[in-house]
């Protein structure tokens, strides 16, 4: 942020396209992984809703960035998977290009590396962290309450009808 000041403004963006490895094989890889996910979002919600929700992401990443004074484009991209993963949970992807493994289950090693980076991690990357999250709760997050409570209800239910029905 010493550099903005200075009158480098474009730093407060250009972190952002930057990629996360400097190999061209990763990034290439990433390159066609994000772009698969980005065009199932997009098919799935349209333009305009996926280019708000990285729209969100992105700002999000300039917030952190700017309270912590470094920025960290990492969650950015891992909240786009789980964006993915929470429409298609049953997504099947090659592990190492051979093994089968299902979206929703790379979401939850995904989620446990968050814990982790952010018990373990920068202020830089725990403000992301909380940036990236807070823009999959903004999307996800009704959803995801709505799940929660009928679930609770189903099991009530069920525990009323095995207690009064011995």
């Amino acid at each position: 942020m010493g550099l903005v000041a200075q009158g480098q403004i474009w730093r407060l963006i250009t972190f952002i396209f930057l990629p996360p490895s400097s190999s061209p094989f990763w990034i290439l890889f990433n390159l066609y992984f994000y772009c698969l996910l980005g065009n199932a979002l997009e098919s799935e919600w349209g333009a305009f809703r996926f280019n708000v929700y990285y729209l969100c992401g992105v700002l999000g990443s300039i917030l952190a960035a700017w309270v912590t004074g470094y920025g960290v484009n990492h969650f950015l991209n891992l909240s786009l998977f789980l964006a993915f993963a929470a429409l298609y949970p049953d997504f099947e992807l090659l592990l190492f290009f051979i093994l089968p493994i299902k979206v929703k289950y790379l979401a939850l090693i995904n989620l446990i590396y968050y814990v982790g980076a952010f018990l373990f991690g920068t202020w830089a990357s725990r403000a992301a962290i909380l940036m990236s999250l807070l823009n999959v709760l903004l999307f996800f997050g009704g959803d995801f309450f709505r799940w929660a409570k009928q679930k609770m209800r189903y099991w009530n239910t069920r525990r009323n009808f095995r207690k009064y029905n011995r």
